[in-house]
């Protein structure tokens, strides 16, 4: 493998004598340049500030006044218990996760079936347009879709609704979390669709010699052979619809059809300054965030099929 003009390669750069290194130790050790800067930036922009936040949610800190920090122990904490603002934040973006996940996912099955099928021409050029939506920032899928749904002047009020004279709809913002479910679909679907490709052509066959038809074919072989990747599209389609969902929403009047409790957590961190609340009530809603995380990893080996698992059972 030629990286320069002097014909130097990784092979031959490997190879070089080094005082006592060994080759797996050499090996290891480029290893771990590349993962450096991954590294350094989980260190710096994610452990330091989620430790910092467990810190501060001890204490009465405040963005205005940080001199006349205190510690107040668990007061945060139980404030929380009586706060029911944050209650019903929290069972909002639980609600949020029970719409928009189940959508995304059957959106994203669904597509990936229909490219699975041999009738379909130009595979390459859909699967690019399916994904490129999913790869738009955040602040500016927001805006896009702030801009669609927006009461009174949005784009489907304004191109469809008003021409057409037809009354504005009821409640059109709540469906923001829906259309940013559809808009990221991308990963999934390429993560459905690579697993439907490895299922090995010979069973469809056998199962089709026995006379199962399409859809006995796709409930009864697809879903199960391709379950570990639903499984994983699961867990990070309901880890990211927690958190971010509407990263510029500070105190929006319909805030509540967003993502509740990242913009209560918000409104309590900018709005109020109490970044000790705050940073309570993020820990909060990461421990509700793993405890779910951790019954839909139990209810795995209800449902996901692992083939490997079954290849070491002994007998």
């Amino acid at each position: 493998m030629q990286i320069t003009k002097s014909g130097f390669s990784i092979r031959e750069w490997l190879h070089r004598p080094r005082g006592h290194l060994t080759m797996r130790q050499r090996e290891g050790l480029v290893g771990f340049l590349f993962l450096l800067p991954w590294v350094l930036g989980f260190v710096l922009l994610k452990a330091i500030p989620i430790l910092a936040a467990l810190v501060f949610s001890f204490t009465d800190f405040k963005m205005l006044d940080p001199e006349n920090t205190k510690f107040i122990g668990l007061t945060n904490y139980i404030n929380i218990l009586r706060d029911t603002s944050a209650g019903s934040s929290l069972f909002g973006s639980i609600a949020v996760l029970v719409q928009a996940v189940p959508i995304e996912l059957g959106v994203a099955l669904g597509l990936a079936a229909v490219f699975s099928s041999a009738r379909v021409r130009l595979k390459g050029l859909l699967r690019t347009f399916v994904f490129m939506p999913s790869v738009i920032p955040a602040i500016a899928l927001f805006i896009i879709v702030f801009g669609l749904v927006s009461p009174g002047s949005g784009w489907i009020e304004r191109l469809i609704l008003d021409p057409l004279h037809l009354p504005p709809i009821a409640n059109l913002f709540s469906i923001f979390p829906i259309l940013l479910a559809l808009w990221t679909i991308g990963p999934g679907f390429l993560i459905m669709y690579g697993a439907m490709q490895s299922v090995p052509p010979e069973v469809y066959e056998a199962a089709r010699v026995d006379g199962a038809g399409p859809i006995n074919r796709f409930f009864s072989i697809t879903l199960p052979m391709i379950s570990p990747a639903i499984f994983f599209s699961l867990v990070i389609n309901m880890i990211s619809s927690f958190g971010g969902v509407a990263l510029l929403d500070r105190g929006l009047p319909f805030s509540q059809s967003l993502s509740p409790m990242e913009s209560y957590i918000n409104a309590q961190m900018f709005s109020y300054s109490k970044l000790g609340y705050a940073s309570a009530l993020a820990w909060i809603m990461f421990i509700v965030v793993m405890v779910i995380t951790l019954a839909v990893f139990r209810s795995a080996k209800y449902w996901v099929h692992f083939p490997e698992e079954e290849d070491n059972v002994e007998f």
